[in-house]
């Protein structure tokens, strides 16, 4: 057991004020009272507040009564206490505030009352959790004989976290419609914290281009509707579609994603987030809620639950498949089973394994934090033993960076790990591509969230130290069922970003046939069939003949850059603008990790002045945190900053009085410079900030917004020798990135 479980009854209770609910993300001013049961708490004994591993929730702080999540804790008897603010207790309840009593001792009856947000003296309160929940716990430890033994109490404080007003809107379509067929169009209203919300009361006007069949003139929602969808929308022409939503004085509240729409399709586009995980490991919320909110509320096509396997106990591994069984509907939701091997990093790290039938034995990596032992001697220590205990499964696995990094370079087997992914909500990775190919492994891309908010699908990383927004991946498949989405896994035909729906289409043409194969040929026995024609993640062996890379992007923001690369070098960079287009506005950039290992997050800390010209207004870029965010200190000539990167991009753009005047400084806790603006030109200026790619970066961009789509050809001429692997990394100017999986030229 991982506590005592002596007497728990006799070990006293506590009570919550006021009892909520309460709005997400909101300031309060709670107080907690335990009363102490049949034993008291002894001198030097202990009471344990403990949370979520992985919430939010402001930390409680004892030395400045005027600052947020101000706590303070009295003793009804006048015990003198210690307390401190700890992460001392067992996952997922890792954060602790740690009541000791040190001179003294309580009675039964006697009460320890702790206000979390003590307001009395200035303090705004505590911040509470950012993501909602229908029942957050503070659970609650005793060590009523100081003997650091500490028993649970049967009962804890919970309250409810509901969402805010509506901050924005989205309105999400399929990225590609066949013409004359029905689709839907979903509108959701979130709070400022990214939760659906049902508290919107608005009038919208949808306006497509070109107009789509079966578009309400006006869609009304009012408090309580949750999530609304519009189902038989047809695009009437082939092409590009947009949709805006307008408000009644005409001014946009969303752009959503785009639509192409085509005459027929082989090849359908699906969004997926198959990488997250439920209350009952080390995320928020039960596991059914988890399935229904991917579903009805992120609107994904596609899920799958990864939950820490040295968590899941065999009943909760018999419910997943149960409940992955019951959500998944061929044509309509595909729901996949599936669990995070989470093997030590020197022994692997994390790996996505995902079945495509239910029933199938979960192979754990250790047994830490369930309560019995290897009997069936099931249990995978290693990612080789991970391997070879899937050989013959009908399984699939994609390497992943979360706590543990997955060690490609130790272990790898191209039968079963496909793809690697480079972006989740705990940042941007693509160096564990960079493993894959100095190994020679022919992997696909994917991006998915590692959602721990109960938000799979939609995941915003809140006030938490998680740096990024969770990543979406789209496959293509000819029809929305499992086989299909294991095939396009196993064939590499999918592409990752970091939580856009943009649309990205690459594909390979040669003059004269070419040799494709229908799998890894360094694998096994492969197919071999001649080919004009190369999707994104195919294997070809094109001999003397050119490859000509047709390559088209649409945003969900104007694109800043498209990069060709060839394995991890940039061969070519295509923007949508021309020098002639650059003008007075100047982005700040900063991106990079401190390591691969956890605590790879870089908080940084910035400031900049101009001399010699003027700031006539600034934007941030990326800034995922409302908490934190980009200060003027001094009008028009310096700013300040506070942001959290982990190898995802973040910055500002500055909108100066004159284009190439002055002289910029920018100075932050990683790395700082200057930059003469009249010599910028068109040039990037980089500081190198060591870590993992940390740098500083300064460029120009065009003044007002500019094209969101992205067209043209590339020649690729392969020499022979090592794999030539060939993909696009796609940035738009709001710092949002896609990566296509490569297609691999081979000799």
């Amino acid at each position: 057991m991982p506590h005592a479980n002596y007497l728990p009854e006799h070990m006293g209770f506590a009570t919550l004020a006021p009892p909520g609910p309460f709005t997400a993300g909101s300031f309060v001013a709670l107080t907690l009272t335990y009363t102490a049961g049949t034993f008291g708490i002894d001198d030097t004994g202990m009471v344990k507040i403990t949370w979520r591993t992985t919430s939010d929730m402001g930390k409680p702080q004892f030395s400045d009564p005027g600052a947020p999540n101000y706590t303070t804790v009295e003793a009804s008897n006048g015990a003198k206490l210690e307390v401190r603010l700890d992460r001392v207790n067992i996952r997922p309840w890792a954060n602790t505030l740690v009541i000791r009593i040190g001179r003294g001792f309580l009675r039964a009856g006697d009460t320890l009352t702790v206000r979390l947000g003590d307001t009395r003296q200035g303090s705004p309160g505590l911040r509470l959790q950012t993501n909602c929940e229908d029942a957050f716990e503070l659970k609650m430890f005793v060590d009523a004989f100081a003997t650091y033994e500490f028993t649970e109490l049967p009962s804890s404080p919970r309250f409810a976290l509901r969402p805010g007003a509506p901050a924005r809107w989205k309105a999400i379509l399929p990225s590609l419609a066949v013409v004359g067929e029905p689709f839907r169009l979903a509108i959701v209203a979130e709070d400022v914290w990214g939760n659906p919300t049902d508290q919107a009361d608005a009038r919208l006007t949808p306006s497509s281009t070109p107009p789509l069949r079966g578009l309400p003139e006006h869609i009304d929602l009012k408090p309580g509707d949750g999530p609304r969808v519009i189902e038989g929308l047809v695009a009437p022409e082939e092409g590009g579609v947009t949709l805006r939503l307008l408000a009644p004085d005409g001014s946009e509240l969303a752009c959503a994603n785009p639509l192409k729409a085509v005459a027929a399709a082989d090849l359908r586009r699906y969004w997926a987030d198959l990488h997250g995980q439920s209350g009952e490991t080390v995320g928020t919320g039960p596991a059914e809620a988890y399935f229904r909110y991917a579903r009805d509320k992120a609107f994904v096509d596609m899920v799958g639950h990864q939950g820490n396997d040295f968590q899941i106990t065999d009943a909760f591994w018999a419910e997943l498949n149960r409940l992955t069984e019951s959500f998944d509907v061929p044509g309509k939701f595909v729901c996949l089973p599936g669990y995070e091997w989470s093997g030590n990093t020197g022994l692997g790290g994390d790996r996505n394994v995902f079945y495509r039938h239910e029933g199938r034995p979960i192979r754990r990596s250790s047994r830490i934090l369930v309560d019995y032992h290897d009997a069936d001697g099931s249990d995978c220590d290693t990612a080789h033993d991970l391997f070879k205990a899937l050989d013959g499964e009908d399984a699939v696995v994609i390497a992943h960076v979360g706590g543990r990094y997955a060690d490609v370079r130790f272990a790898h087997d191209g039968r079963i790990e496909r793809a690697v992914e480079v972006h989740s909500t705990w940042g941007t990775f693509e160096w564990l591509l960079h493993d894959a190919f100095e190994m020679g492994y022919r992997v696909g891309i994917v991006c998915h969230s590692d959602d721990h908010k109960g938000r799979p699908g939609a995941t915003l990383p809140g006030a938490s130290t998680f740096g990024a927004v969770g990543g979406l991946t789209c496959y293509l498949m000819p029809e929305l069922t499992r086989e299909a989405l294991f095939d396009a896994l196993r064939r590499r035909h999918h592409y990752g970003t970091t939580g856009t729906r943009l649309f990205l289409d690459v594909c390979g043409g040669f003059d004269t046939p070419v040799t494709a194969f229908s799998d890894d040929p360094t694998l096994g026995p492969a197919e071999e069939r001649s080919v004009r024609e190369a999707l994104m993640g195919d294997i070809v062996r094109p001999g003397a003949v050119p490859m000509r890379l047709s390559v088209e992007a649409i945003g969900t923001a104007p694109i800043e850059r498209v990069d060709v690369l060839h394995g991890r070098q940039t061969v070519r960079t295509v923007r949508p603008y021309a020098a002639s287009d650059l003008g007075r506005r100047v982005r700040v950039l900063w991106q990079g990790a401190e390591y691969r290992g956890r605590g790879r997050e870089v908080v940084w800390q910035g400031k900049l002045a101009v001399t010699g010209n003027r700031i006539l207004r600034f934007a941030p870029v990326n800034f995922l945190n409302p908490e934190r965010q980009v200060r003027e200190t001094t009008p028009g000539a310096a700013l300040a900053w506070t942001s959290v990167t982990t190898g995802n991009l973040a910055g500002i753009d500055l909108w100066l009085e004159q284009a190439d005047r002055g002289t910029l400084a920018i100075e932050t806790n990683v790395v700082g410079g200057t930059v003469d603006l009249d010599r910028l030109g068109d040039e990037t200026v980089a500081f190198e900030g060591g870590g993992l790619g940390r740098r500083v970066s300064v460029y120009r961009l065009p003044e007002a917004d500019w094209a969101r789509r992205v067209a043209f050809e590339h020649m690729v001429a392969f020499s022979g020798g090592a794999d030539l692997p060939v993909y696009v990394r796609v940035t738009q100017a709001d710092g949002h990135q896609a990566w296509s999986s490569p297609i691999y030229l081979v000799a």
